[in-house]
């Protein structure tokens, strides 16, 4: 009876102990992901074992939005849990910390670090080649940082001779291994520091992924779990820009990432499915490797995992393929929470943003509020997936560009004061525009008092993917687009 009693104490005094350390992190990011994962329903020949499995360990939620349809602006957003309308970051360039108003605004690393978090880094977190270095212009946000994110290998020449030749709009199989891709050697470091993390200090672990992103390539293996005779297109409907604003086209006006009517010109629509498909179960099968190194290496207890993806993408919806939309194929994305206050085995349909990842995070792991956040924390959704969510889901595409997303509707307006609604229970694919009915004046009205508050200019040195409107002008990348101006085809 003694030693009975004895146990139990020890038990609950180890219990007490583990409850008063601060919870790991484990952040898992997907480049250019929609929602072709399992659990989301995005495309019925999506094979994604490991993410589902994820998802069933915690919380999933399956009406998550990006705040804007493109890398930089997107992550950027996510890090500082602030709108790409109170930072004026819209483009591919420039990177916030070279932007004076912005340099020394504090980031979810820095915070995390600021709480005594020793802090890992490998991939892509933030855009391209930024924020890579232990210290950045002076500011340190990471403590160890592993591989760059890579699409390589290549092939010795394009696989796809797409409309306009930039390299890495590519796709296909060709011959190389696995273990040569840039995603394995992140997947490999991250696997390595985890073997050989040490237990007496909590740690944040983002692992970032370049795949499907373009070039879209992955090995025959995954190609062959996709057999074309079983693998469906995307669900399209003709001529569904025909009730969108002309405004719609300007948010993607000239870029490389080719139209429907290329891909069916060419006979490549399928090959682009599969390639996808291919790699995001490529993809699926790094997040195993990672998640099983946390597991052996004892983690898996007090490690809070998330799992997200930067922006949807296209691949024929809207006569399109790419991201840079306010529809909720360039919008929607997969994101997951796991771990210590997160209930296991719910989906979550209420409204959710990626910046609402720091403030989430910041709470599950009971450190000292950050004033100036503009995301909202979901920890009252992952303890109840039914719990009331007030907010939508804003998105935000160069200035003055809004999509909001509610449980059941989605509004857009445009910068030149256009407008889509769609009833997204009765509508999923948006095929029609329901804004110039005047029956939904009060849902529109409803949606509009979302709008974000900031509508910053873009940042000084903006480049890529930059459109403003001004005095009934647009101009797209420095140049104006004429009044009446032929949308740009870009075929063959």
């Amino acid at each position: 009876m003694i030693r009975i009693f004895l146990f139990s104490l020890s038990v609950l005094a180890t219990g007490f102990a583990f409850a008063a350390e601060k919870p790991n992190i484990l952040m898992i990011s997907i480049d250019d992901q929609n929602d072709w994962i399992g659990y989301m329903g995005g495309h019925p020949n999506a094979i994604t074992p490991n993410i589902d499995a994820l998802a069933k360990s915690g919380t999933a939620f399956t009406n998550a939005h990006c705040q804007a349809p493109l890398c930089n602006p997107s992550r950027t957003s996510l890090m500082l849990s602030k709108r790409p309308g109170s930072t004026g970051i819209y483009g591919l360039k420039p990177w916030f910390r070279d932007v004076e108003e912005l340099k020394d605004l504090e980031t979810l690393p820095q915070y995390l670090m600021s709480n005594g978090y020793k802090t890992y880094m490998a991939g892509k977190i933030y855009h391209g080649g930024y924020g890579r270095h232990v210290g950045v212009k002076g500011v340190k946000e990471w403590d160890e940082v592993g591989p760059g994110a890579s699409g390589k290998p290549f092939p010795p020449q394009k696989l796809v001779d797409t409309p306009q030749p930039h390299r890495l709009v590519d796709w296909g199989s060709f011959p190389h291994k696995d273990q040569d891709k840039g995603d394995w050697k992140v997947a490999s470091w991250t696997v390595e520091i985890l073997d050989e993390m040490p237990k007496d200090k909590p740690f944040l672990m983002a692992c970032g992924f370049f795949l499907p992103h373009v070039p879209c390539y992955a090995t025959q293996k995954w190609f062959d779990m996709h057999p074309e005779e079983s693998t469906q297109l995307p669900i399209i409907k003709r001529d569904d820009r025909n009730d969108t604003p002309r405004f719609s086209w300007y948010l993607h006006w000239k870029l490389p990432e080719p139209r429907l009517e290329f891909l069916e010109d060419a006979d490549e629509w399928m090959n682009l499915t599969r390639s996808y498909l291919a790699c995001t179960s490529f993809v699926d099968s790094q997040v195993k490797r990672v998640m099983d190194a946390l597991d052996r290496n004892g983690f898996g207890e007090n490690t809070i995992v998330v799992l997200w993806s930067d922006h949807g993408w296209h691949i024929g919806e809207k006569e399109i393929t790419g991201k840079n939309t306010l529809w909720d194929d360039g919008t929607r994305v997969p994101l997951i929470f796991a771990g210590p206050g997160v209930v296991a085995g719910q989906v979550c349909g209420k409204p959710a943003e990626l910046l609402d990842i720091y403030p989430t995070l910041a709470e599950l792991c009971g450190l000292p509020e950050t004033k100036g956040l503009e995301g909202h924390s979901l920890v009252p959704q992952l303890k109840d997936a039914s719990a009331p969510r007030e907010f939508p889901a804003i998105t935000t595409h160069n200035a003055g560009n809004h999509g909001i997303r509610s449980e059941n509707w989605r509004y857009i307006v445009y910068a030149d004061g256009s407008e889509e609604l769609y009833d997204m229970v009765e509508d999923p694919n948006e095929w029609t525009n329901l804004a110039g009915e005047e029956k939904y004046a009060d849902v529109i009205a409803e949606h509009r008092k979302f709008l974000p508050k900031n509508d910053m200019p873009p940042a000084p040195n903006s480049a890529a993917r930059v459109l403003t409107y001004k005095d009934g002008k647009v101009n797209w990348e420095g140049e104006d687009i004429p009044d009446g101006a032929p949308i740009p085809e870009i075929t063959r």
